[in-house]
């Protein structure tokens, strides 16, 4: 099998999709409708872009004014894995640490899924790229759209400039995005973590952070 693509998001239009669900707060499953923001179908196509082949199993956790949980990103992690995801892809990121989130983390890893979540640029540590065995990814304004950069030993910076339709920004999400589109590019389906760290690093067309001035309002460096 090739790469699936679990993505958790608002989920996303005009993507070959393998399944489809909407997940509420507390972790209920429904049936999935049209990305209400816009910023799924974005990160979507930023992975997709050069890249044939791809499924999505596309998992709705959040929508227009619509905040999401813990509990709803945990059922969808389970959910994706179960539809046969390999990759799973988390444009967002919690303030907090939450035990089943952690729980479904390490159940998709033990499963031999790689997951790929947006962390910021700066500033306090968000979940799940927080947790361990998780491939971290940013933006990185030096990266061009087939560069990665490797700033510290599993996070990964990628570019924020894309053409992809939808709102999203020009920070983590995007960065994020386009880690997992270099990371079904160069790794074969299948690979584990260690292996999916070491392949992205030694392509990386950068090692160690880029250098940045003060924070500013548009600093780009949230999920």
């Amino acid at each position: 099998m090739g790469w699936r693509i679990g993505l958790i998001d608002s989920g996303a239009d005009g993507v070959p999709v393998v399944a489809a669900a909407r997940f509420g707060a507390d972790g209920g499953r429904g049936a999935a409708g049209d990305d209400p923001t816009g910023h799924g179908t974005r990160i979507a196509h930023v992975i997709a872009q050069g890249r044939p082949g791809l499924g999505f199993v596309l998992a709705q956790v959040f929508g227009s004014g619509q905040p999401t949980s813990a509990a709803a990103i945990a059922a969808a992690l389970d959910w994706c894995r179960g539809e046969g995801a390999n990759l799973l892809h988390l444009s967002l990121g919690l303030a907090a640490d939450r035990a089943p989130l952690a729980a479904a983390i390490a159940r998709a890893a033990a499963a031999g899924c790689l997951v790929v979540a947006a962390t910021p640029a700066r500033g306090p540590a968000v979940y799940p790229a927080a947790y361990e065995g998780v491939i971290r990814a940013t933006g990185d304004a030096r990266c061009a759209a087939d560069e990665i950069s490797h700033l510290a030993t599993a996070t990964f910076g990628g570019c924020v400039r894309t053409g992809a339709p939808g709102p999203g920004g020009q920070g983590a999400s995007v960065g994020a995005a386009a880690v997992s589109r270099a990371l079904v590019g160069w790794v074969a389906p299948g690979s584990g973590y260690g292996e999916a760290v070491r392949a992205l690093a030694a392509r990386a067309r950068y090692d160690g952070p880029e250098r940045r001035g003060p924070a500013t309002p548009d600093d780009g460096g949230s999920p």
